[in-house]
């Protein structure tokens, strides 16, 4: 492996920028192509997002290998040498790494001599928060490109070091977040009687949500529903307060139970509100949809898997968390794996999670054999 992709990984792991504002990050990968493989490329993709294109000919596939540029607004606990160097912000997902393995597709690249199709190494922002992917879909550059099959990784921390996690139903859960402000009115705290206080409701609302709750994750109407914020009155001990909100997190495992689930909760809170006579307002965002797994990219994810010898692990579910991909996936054939980070590193978003470098390496093994194997599919199609 080529060591200025570890350098590269150091360098992005030291200046993170959160979602949205990944300027110089971006600015870095497009450096590092431009000296090591220069090709064309498209800057400004959703926000910060760059997108490398090598093209073999006007004919064949287009494959998009993609990463995230983003970093979490968590502080960093480890104590090495390319710690952190901005104050409440840094790599907690990995993203540096796999950046790393992204650009470093470059060396393999300059290698080939394919007879036709297209690579094409997308750099995708804003990606926790969920905005980043559909962004770049909405520009006409990105829409031009005519992809054809996209692949993405997550580092795992948790499972064995360079096992490759695959699953066919789908990557990562169908996520939601929402907030509802309450309003009622105003009293002496002596006299709460004589105004419209939403403690009560507030306190039925956390109740009735926690019974739609169903963990059982081989369960098709599976769903979690986690509180994540809530704050009501203020800190004077003579007012009845009349403001509340409560902020939660909704996560599915498909699209259809989770647009159920809103309809339930929305007609919920108009009910209750109502007979306390209070107002209210219900605001979504921080959407996620499901990534789901075509099975042919599927097939392809597993053949390279096994033709390099790597240990590949069958999940039969997605994982909970939410991943943007889901937006391309609405759209491409495409395929999100997991790769093992090993048993003993820190959870993702934990302050002393560090992405294992030594998964580098097996992260471009893995994207370079994918993307051999469509093309071989391309041009032997009986195959």
């Amino acid at each position: 492996m080529n060591f200025g992709i570890k350098a590269l990984r150091k360098e992005l792991h030291r200046y993170p920028e959160l979602s949205g504002s990944e300027t110089q990050t971006a600015r870095r990968i497009k450096a590092f192509i431009e000296l090591h493989h220069p090709t064309k490329i498209i800057d400004q993709l959703g926000g910060n997002g760059i997108a490398a294109i090598y093209e073999f000919s006007d004919s064949g596939p287009s494959i998009a290998i993609r990463c995230e540029l983003d970093a979490l607004p968590i502080e960093e606990e480890n104590e090495f040498e390319y710690k952190s160097t901005i104050s409440g912000v840094s790599h907690k997902c990995g993203h540096d790494g796999h950046m790393a393995i992204v650009a470093g597709l470059i060396f393999w690249i300059k290698e080939q001599s394919f007879k036709s199709g297209r690579i094409i190494l997308l750099f995708q922002p804003a990606e926790e928060t969920g905005q980043g992917a559909y962004a770049v879909l909405q520009d006409d550059r990105f829409g031009a490109l005519d992809i054809d099959y996209m692949f993405a990784l997550h580092n795992i921390p948790g499972e064995p070091l360079h096992s490759i996690i695959t699953m066919d139903q789908g990557f990562s859960a169908e996520v939601q977040s929402f907030a509802i402000e309450v309003k009622g009115r105003e009293s002496h705290a002596s006299e709460p009687e004589v105004g419209i206080n939403p403690a009560g409701v507030i306190s039925e609302m956390i109740a009735a949500l926690d019974k739609l709750n169903n963990h059982d994750p081989e369960n098709e109407h599976f769903a979690i529903l986690t509180p994540v914020y809530m704050n009501m009155g203020q800190k004077s001990y003579g007012i009845s307060p009349a403001k509340g909100e409560l902020h939660y997190t909704i996560r599915t495992w498909s699209p259809e139970k989770m647009i159920h689930l809103k309809s339930e909760i929305e007609a919920f809170f108009n009910a209750v509100c109502i007979r306390e006579e209070l107002t209210f307002k219900v605001r979504w965002f921080e959407h996620f949809p499901a990534s789901r797994n075509d099975a042919e990219c599927v097939q392809l994810v597993n053949k390279a898997a096994s033709e390099q010898g790597f240990n590949i692990i069958e999940r039969p579910y997605p994982f909970k968390f939410g991943e943007d991909f889901g937006w391309f996936s609405q759209k491409y054939q495409s395929a999100m794996f997991g790769l093992g980070a090993g048993l003993e590193t820190p959870a993702l978003h934990e302050p002393d999670y560090d992405f294992p470098e030594a998964i580098i390496e097996t992260g471009i093994n893995m994207f370079s054999k994918i993307i051999s194997l469509v093309f071989e599919k391309h041009i032997n199609p009986g195959e």
